[in-house]
């Protein structure tokens, strides 16, 4: 074998996932020399590569801020139908849109070398620190020598190499007090815990619509069921709300459906361990899984849905499969290694402090001071076959539609307990796998990787490592970023576009007792102006009469529209405004309509 070939660079970043690829922008940004080392040769991850293009989580805009904010915003401008296109998610874009940004970004940041298609060999370490990290690419060997590693894959691809101590699979409910984890005596009995160690992952197929409407016959003459394994999986919303679940721009569709859909459940763990040509065989049999779906609902749907040409093809062996260039790059994968870190998020760290509140305490540190880096809102969400596992709730009723309390990522979970330079930026910080289920997402994780990189700026510039550095330094740069400033801390009554938004996000930051339970800051003013938000790509003036529904839903009966509409809304102050209006009342207001929703996202009353 050749000698490899020797580098030197302050932060090396593998893998090509969401977090990763935020966190090697983020590195570069700050003024650190970054080497980004991909397994594929799209950047992104789940946001691109693997086609998961209707995020989940963060949707209201006091969450819409650092590097997710910023993609959101970028994605709205950059396509011209507008991100409002399906029912799953406030946001729906196409893989390529996405890619194109992220690639415009890496190549914007001038300390940033990527390099795509390399094969992860080994990690070397001496004691408590990685010295190495071997790679194959273009059959060159390369040997980097990095001051710190920040793993971005989405399945913590370093850990095992670096024999750095992860967690994998189930915990039981002795273990942290989850309320929504099995007891030990369950995981041992049920073989279900050792087929099912971690949630189920998809690979996501593209299907394009061949018509805006599906054929009248669908409504009047309801098809039959898909064949098996497929057979339930149109039974709970029908075949349009099927199909277009995952709607995207162009009459795109995003199929993965957890409901008898293409979630793949079998011999996951083998995905994990050391057999490459098993993990092949796998994947091979997720991707044909996938397609036998696709072309179920084409058949189904009378070819209103048909495959899509969205990607390129992978390798030379997917050229001989029907229908491939619809098929993600990658598997959309839930879950992987979760590091053991400083910190650990457990399941009731995401929940409520208690019935009725809409908002949960951000992390705390030892010393009382607020750790958090990153906030999230899922509502927590778990894939397995069979029925839905059951899971403590952690939803309330919030514009007009249901959304996840807030909670937040401590700095500690980034980094590892037992390695001095090791930092996780995706899917594989210290979370339990109960937790993983809400920390998962894709615009949680795009900042999980911006606060990562930052970090991992701060510690070369000041020569400390990780476990050294101040929180309240890191969380200070986020917060002054100038291209993505990213919230700390959860300030429900303040959206990412108000004029004092970092001045709230810096009284939390030195006064950390003003954060109430609300979410709010003690002694001071909501802020709150129903007319405020800025303008987006796509709006318009919608009047009628609003009406407040028994479920605490909003419907609004237009002057020039024979359908009655439900309202939502993602801004505080129109959210504030709803609750305290008598109804039913005139109304104006501006926003985009979504007719799979099917809603209208109002974003601020008309100012006249």
């Amino acid at each position: 074998m050749h000698q490899s070939e020797l580098i030197q660079v302050p932060i090396l970043v593998w893998g090509g996932g969401t977090g990763g690829v935020a966190a090697a922008i983020q590195a570069a940004r700050s003024g650190v020399q970054t080497l980004l080392l991909t397994p594929g040769g799209w950047l992104g991850g789940m946001v691109s590569a693997a086609g998961v293009c209707c995020p989940d989580g963060n949707e209201l805009s006091p969450w819409q801020t650092g590097m997710w904010g910023a993609f959101l915003r970028e994605l709205a401008i950059a396509e011209p139908e507008g991100l409002d296109q399906n029912w799953v998610s406030c946001f729906g874009y196409r893989p390529s849109t996405a890619e194109s940004l992220l690639r415009r970004w890496v190549a914007q940041a001038s300390q940033l070398t990527w390099l795509s298609n390399a094969d992860l060999l080994g990690v070397e370490r001496h004691g408590s620190r990685i010295t190495a990290v071997e790679v194959e690419r273009l059959g060159r060997l390369l040997r980097v020598v990095p001051q710190l590693l920040i793993d971005g894959s989405d399945r913590g691809d370093t850990f095992p190499l670096a024999e750095v101590p992860f967690r994998f699979g189930w915990e039981p409910r002795e273990q942290w007090g989850e309320p929504s984890a099995p007891p030990a005596e369950q995981i041992q009995r049920d073989p279900f815990f050792h087929t099912q160690p971690v949630q189920s992952p998809t690979w996501v197929v593209m299907g394009q619509l061949t018509a805006p409407q599906p054929p009248q016959t669908l409504a009047v003459q309801p098809p039959q069921p898909l064949p098996p394994p497929f057979a339930h999986a149109t039974e709970a919303f029908g075949v349009e709300r099927t199909i277009t679940y995952g709607r995207l721009p162009g009459g795109l569709v995003m199929l993965n459906w957890p409901l008898g859909g293409n979630d793949w459940h079998w011999d996951l763990a083998a995905l994990f361990q050391g057999d490459p040509q098993r993990r092949e065989e796998i994947c091979q049999s997720m991707q044909l899984h996938s397609l036998r779906f696709a072309a179920a609902l084409e058949e189904i749907s009378e070819g209103w849905l048909q495959p899509a040409s969205c990607f390129p093809l992978a390798s030379a062996a997917e050229s001989s499969l029907a229908g491939a260039e619809a098929l993600a790059l990658m598997p959309y994968w839930r879950e992987g290694r979760r590091i053991t870190g400083v910190a650990l998020i457990r399941e009731q760290d995401l929940l409520p402090v208690a019935s009725g509140e809409s908002i949960a305490w951000p992390a705390r540190g030892e010393t009382g001071a607020f750790s958090s880096v990153a906030v999230g809102n899922y509502a927590n969400d778990h894939h397995y076959p069979g029925a839905d596992w059951p899971l403590a709730p952690k939803s309330c009723r919030w514009g007009g539609r249901w959304s996840g309390t807030p909670f937040t990522i401590p700095y500690g979970a980034l980094f590892s307990s037992e390695l001095d330079n090791l930092l996780a930026a995706d899917k594989g910080i210290s979370s339990s796998h109960m937790a993983n289920g809400a920390t998962r997402l894709q615009p949680l994780v795009l900042n999980i990787g911006q606060a990562a990189g930052a970090a991992a700026a701060l510690c070369v510039q000041r020569g400390c490592l990780p476990a050294e550095l101040p929180v309240s330094v890191l969380q200070e740069a986020l917060i002054s970023d100038p291209l993505a400033p990213a919230a700390p801390f959860p300030l429900w009554d303040t959206p990412w576009h108000h004029p004092e938004w970092a001045q709230r996000q810096r009284m939390v930051l030195h006064s950390p007792e003003l954060l109430n339970v609300r979410g709010s800051l003690e002694g001071q003013p909501a802020l709150l102006d129903p007319g405020s938000a800025p303008g987006e790509p796509g709006e318009r003036l919608w009047e009628g009469i609003l009406r407040q529904q028994a479920d605490g839903t909003y419907r609004l009966a237009l002057h020039d529209h024979p359908m009655e509409w439900p309202v939502i809304t993602l801004e505080p102050a129109l959210h504030r405004w709803l609750l305290e209006q008598h109804h039913p009342r005139p109304v104006a207001m501006i926003g985009c309509l979504n007719p799979w929703g099917p809603w209208l996202r109002a974003s601020r009353l008309c100012q006249r």
